[in-house]
């Protein structure tokens, strides 16, 4: 009972967006493996779509990462921690925000799936958002099952290396690599050029609906050391400004 208890306190404090997306796979999943569905009720086909009215495939192709399996608890880890990640905290009070990344990210991926045969998106989902994390936090520190060391820009495409060596179509996380640069190109890069300004703007609806969410007092951020990849290595939390300096510094003395 006291586990139970546990459990559901660490649920429900988990940010609303990244708990019920994560929730709906962890749903997903367990109702295939129980044959409540199979894969066939919830694949991408746009002919069943748009033809047959079954809307809900637009849904269900991105809750849906395989059967239980190494390659599915994988995906579904990575989704969890790196989507808790960004809506804890480069989104961090914005929930409309991160909702409208979302939509916009699988408005787009859709749009893609119209024209090459892929089957299920929550993998390309995953790495968009991994991508999105990475770039946001150029000079966190990573360490990828004690192999190698790297900065946090890298992080896709080692995974898109490790999803190559499962034998994985590589398609899919090239897909969400893509969307992901664009996403953050629009919303981080161009608006801070000469000449640039801001293209995507969270609908006014969407910020009513969801900033006006209060946020527990006694939730607790997702520690540092819990998150896959971003330890602290020199016994501080490395800040893209130490990062900075150190760079200019290495630039210095060569």
């Amino acid at each position: 009972m006291a586990m139970l208890q546990s459990f559901f306190q660490e649920y429900v404090q988990i940010p609303p967006i990244t708990r019920a997306y994560c929730t709906a796979c962890v749903m997903t999943t367990l109702a295939v493996q129980l044959e409540v569905l199979t894969p066939f009720h919830l694949y991408f086909n746009p002919e069943l779509i748009f033809e047959k009215g079954q809307l809900w495939r637009l849904v269900t192709n991105f809750t849906f990462f395989g059967t239980v399996g190494f390659n599915c608890l994988f995906h579904m880890i990575f989704l969890y921690r790196y989507c808790r990640m960004l809506e804890e905290g480069s989104f961090r009070g914005r929930t409309s925000d991160f909702v409208f990344m979302f939509l916009l990210g699988g408005t787009m991926m859709i749009v893609v799936g119209l024209f090459v045969n892929i089957v299920f998106l929550g993998q390309a989902f995953t790495m968009m958002i991994v991508y999105i994390w990475s770039r946001r936090n150029p000079y966190v520190r990573m360490n990828f099952f004690g192999l190698m060391n790297f900065q946090a820009p890298y992080l896709p495409w080692v995974l898109l290396a490790f999803s190559f060596l499962l034998g994985n179509v590589i398609t899919v996380d090239l897909m969400g690599i893509a969307i992901g640069h664009i996403y953050f190109y629009l919303e981080d890069v161009f608006p801070e050029q000469p000449g640039g300004f801001k293209i995507l703007k969270t609908p006014h609806f969407m910020k009513v609906l969801f900033d006006g969410l209060h946020e527990d007092p006694n939730y607790n951020v997702l520690p540092e050391e819990e998150r896959p990849g971003g330890y602290d290595w020199d016994g501080r939390e490395e800040r893209p400004q130490q990062g900075a300096e150190q760079a200019q510094d290495e630039q210095h003395n060569d």
